[in-house]
């Protein structure tokens, strides 16, 4: 096991820059996801730390040794890729063996690691098989059983589940999380999935353009965002958002947004009259009874079985809420919704961040 650290981390294609001084750590044995859209740089970033880019500038460490100028054999990392490549002439026990038969292994050692790899992925029965015989998961679990056999220092995953179907994927989210929690091993994950994030990551890195945005737990990010692109990005649905202004009263805050008095918290840098951008995520909303909230009328009905989404119309602008449960309501029927202040966001009009 060790840590990672990034330290002001550029990396350019020619003159276009793509990584902008990224600098953040990864501690020894943390499961550290990063997320953001496509496009941003986390590939790259992953790339570079397993010896596949080279860097441009800045300093990427492993247990605080510089390893920019390592060749990517010699960092003592194992990667998982998007893609299986799986050798399909091999077996199972060929292909997550394969590695340390290149490294000239002892035979003994080698079919020891293939073994214990294969019972904590659950391949025991499986090892004969060749790769055409496998289901996607079952693939997946081989390529990761070859990263295992190799008892790396760090394991990196690029996007290694979006070849998946959707329950599989849910599935391998599961496994992937529960062997880390066996192994204990530093783990670096790609995905731009904020889902796979949010319930895998001990840390969740949010990439933005080739920048930082925001580093937390799941919790900090979903429940106290830096600025309104986080907010955006985690959590599904995403939050509302509504643009509108701050006004400020000695019984309590609130924004007029819409034509409606949305309910705010008080923040240290709002100011009356300032322009923000206020934000509720949909389980935030309740329904409440007629008269008592800001009406809404119903547009979609969508319901999931345990919760049901609604897709309301405010003015000119669209909602969304999820309640848990069932409702009576129906489309063109209009509703009242409340927002308990604490649960709001207020994130500043020109710069977008957080205002509190």
């Amino acid at each position: 096991m060790a840590s990672v650290s990034f330290r002001n981390v550029e990396k350019n294609f020619g003159k276009f820059k793509v990584i902008h001084g990224i600098s953040f750590d990864i501690t020894d044995g943390e499961f550290v996801v990063l997320v953001g859209p496509s496009g941003c740089g986390k590939s790259t970033l992953l790339r570079m730390l397993a010896g596949l880019e080279p860097i441009s500038a800045g300093q990427i460490g492993i247990d605080e040794t510089v390893i920019n100028d390592l060749d990517a054999k010699d960092r003592d990392i194992a990667m998982v890729f998007q893609s299986y490549a799986l050798y399909p002439h091999m077996t199972v026990r060929d292909n997550m063996g394969f590695s340390l038969k290149l490294r000239k292994a002892d035979k003994e050692v080698t079919a020891a690691r293939v073994a214990d790899a294969a019972r904590v992925l659950n391949l025991d029965a499986l090892l004969d098989r060749y790769p055409r015989e496998l289901s996607g998961g079952q693939r997946q679990r081989v390529a990761m059983g070859r990263a295992i056999v190799r008892d790396p220092k760090v394991f990196l995953f690029d996007e290694p589940l979006s070849n998946l179907d959707a329950k599989l994927r849910v599935a391998m989210r599961a496994e992937i999380k529960a062997l880390h929690q066996r192994l204990k091993t530093t783990t670096v994950y790609v995905t731009h999935d904020q889902i796979e994030a949010m319930t895998m990551a001990d840390r969740i890195v949010v990439m933005h353009d080739g920048i930082v945005e925001q580093i937390g737990t799941p919790l900090e990010l979903f429940d106290r965002p830096g600025n309104l692109f986080v907010a955006q990005f985690i959590g599904s649905p995403a939050m509302n958002v509504l643009e509108g202004t701050l006004k400020v009263g000695a019984d309590g805050n609130w924004v007029q947004a819409q034509g409606q008095a949305w309910p705010a918290p008080r923040v240290a840098r709002g100011t009356d009259g300032q322009k923000v951008h206020y934000g509720v995520r949909p389980g935030d909303l309740k329904l409440v009874g007629e008269g008592q909230g800001v009406p809404a009328k119903v547009v979609v009905v969508e319901p999931t079985g345990a919760e049901t989404e609604l897709l309301l119309q405010v003015g000119e602008a669209r909602l969304v809420v999820v309640l848990h449960g069932r409702t009576a309501a129906q489309p063109d029927e209009t509703v009242y919704l409340s927002v308990d202040p604490k649960c709001a966001h207020l994130f500043d009009g020109a710069d977008g961040r957080r205002l509190d």
